[in-house]
């Protein structure tokens, strides 16, 4: 790899700059881009398409997991690219299979989900790096622009989404006036599953030309993102600076040694001099500032590194027992794994798996408990309405207030039953409603209808006098909407009914 062959300049930027770069990458090989992905990726989704064709669902997500073994062609062709070598659509199809060699299943497995994906496959494939190797570059790489390349996963999703929403709103768009016009939509609906099936390929086929789009971009700037970062780490911009000043110095190199040589020769005392009052300088001082300049940075850069141990590292005295002042293999083996990167990570999956469950116990404890919460926030409620909202005086336009009804509802309505039907029903709900307002505490509201009312007296608990709400209300609606006057036998027993369940309150 030779930066002066760079065809971008190397210089450091910031995160979004360099994906900036990523995608002025993507759009000058475009067509080099799009066409070798087309051409790997688009005969696996028609076959996944004919294997799974019950299945659309099946077949996109399977296409879609295998994202990651597409996406090392594009990173091989800017690669390359980026140097001056770039290759041709064949050359790059036929390369193809050789990047899947390298840890093509772990991409595909536990890796898979990782939003620094396009961030650190460079590392796997462009470095070769594999194992603690890897964790290592990588502990390096993502202590700046991981968020970067989270961000970049996050709005690729988003964007993949809202493109293919496009694509069918664009499909519906094409579709002529007077095909729509002749559409059963409810036929459509009421249709199999088995006849969607066209509908749901064409989705994974809108998608799939997405990635042809898309997929190429957002490697681009995975890769401009990678490159960013060893520009910064590896300081390539001032090794390039260096380079150049070491070419241009070149021509006049022979010009500066000749007349170097010649000052050596006109000066010999001169340098004498020089070399006798530097032997003259105090050794111990020279040495005190050397130490000095050494223990500052860059030379030393002091770190607190925390670790598990057992009391005191003190090496065994010599003619002791092995295992004396020393701990076992397995137990120091244990603390050295604790000291790695890798149990950091272990931990924090711990710690998350722990809350997680922590939440999950609370939520299925309130689940569990939901009727006893429910009832409490319910008389609460319940409580607090009786203190801020009066008793309505009304409802469905009959007067609840106990001064306008008679002392005995029952006697008054039997007189009105031969003469006047429909006060005599109004007068026995009117009688219902105002004693379920006042007496049992009902919290009724203006704007509540006839089985509002009746799931309230269910609530009551109490049978009887649930079976005679039911029974008034469906006689009262039957008469106020249908004009249908109860039976004499129901006029009867509606008083009788009454008399037993609310005269017989009043006498007690």
């Amino acid at each position: 790899m030779r930066l002066s062959d760079a065809s971008v300049a190397i210089r450091p930027r910031t995160a979004w700059e360099a994906m900036d770069l990523g995608v002025l990458m993507a759009r000058e090989h475009r067509w080099l881009l799009m066409s070798s992905w087309a051409l790997v990726s688009l005969p696996v989704f028609a076959l996944l398409t004919v294997l799974l064709w019950e299945s659309p669902l099946a077949a996109v997500l399977l296409f879609w997991w295998l994202k990651p073994a597409f996406d090392r062609l594009p990173l091989y062709i800017l690669s390359k690219a980026l140097f001056g070598e770039t290759p041709s659509v064949k050359q790059a199809v036929r390369h193809w299979p050789r990047l899947l060699k390298s840890q093509l299943l772990v991409s595909l497995t536990w890796r898979r989900l990782s939003l620094s994906r396009s961030f650190v496959l460079p590392v796997s494939q462009l470095e070769g790096l594999g194992g603690q190797a890897r964790q290592h570059r990588l502990g390096v790489l993502l202590q700046r622009n991981a968020g970067a390349a989270r961000w970049l996963t996050i709005i690729g999703m988003h964007l993949e989404i809202g493109l293919w929403l496009g694509c069918m709103a664009l499909f519906y768009l094409f579709i002529p006036e007077q095909v729509e016009r002749d559409w059963d939509w409810q036929r459509l609906a009421l249709a199999t599953s088995s006849q969607w099936l066209w509908l749901g390929h064409l989705g994974n086929a809108f998608y799939a030309l997405i990635l042809v789009f898309w997929e190429p971009i957002y490697v681009a700037c995975g890769f401009s993102l990678y490159l960013n970062r060893r520009t910064v780490l590896e300081a390539w911009d001032l090794e390039l600076v260096f380079r150049r000043l070491r070419q241009r110095l070149g021509s006049v190199a022979t010009l500066l040694l000749l007349a170097v040589g010649l000052m050596l020769q006109a000066s010999p005392q001169v340098m004498a001099d020089e070399s006798s009052s530097q032997s003259q300088l105090s050794t111990p001082a020279a040495s005190q500032s050397i130490k000095t300049l050494l223990a500052l940075p860059p030379f030393k850069n002091p770190e607190t590194v925390t670790r598990y141990r057992f009391g005191e590292d003190q090496p065994a005295a010599k003619g002791t027992a092995h295992g004396d002042g020393k701990l076992p293999g397995w137990l120091q083996a244990l603390l050295d794994h604790l000291n790695s990167n890798t149990f950091k990570h272990v931990g924090q999956g711990l710690e998350i798996l722990l809350w997680s469950l922590l939440i999950g116990g609370l939520a299925l404890l309130g689940w569990h408990y939901r009727d006893g919460l429910h009832a409490f926030v319910s008389r609460r409620a319940i409580s607090q309405s009786r203190v801020t909202k009066p008793a309505p005086t009304q409802l469905f336009g009959l007067e609840l207030g106990i001064e306008t009804l008679p002392e005995d509802i029952a006697s008054a309505a039997e007189q009105l039953w031969p003469t006047q039907p429909r006060q005599a029903l109004s007068l026995l709900y009117r009688g219902l409603l105002s004693h379920l307002l006042h007496d049992y505490n009902i919290a009724l509201k203006t704007a509540d209808t006839e089985g509002q009312v009746l799931e309230r007296v269910h609530q009551l608990q109490q049978p009887q006098l649930l079976v005679f709400s039911n029974e008034l209300t469906r006689h009262w609606q039957n008469l106020a909407y249908g004009h249908r006057l109860p039976p004499l036998a129901a006029q009867q027993k509606l008083c009788s009914e009454w008399r037993a369940l609310f005269n017989s309150d009043a006498a007690q």
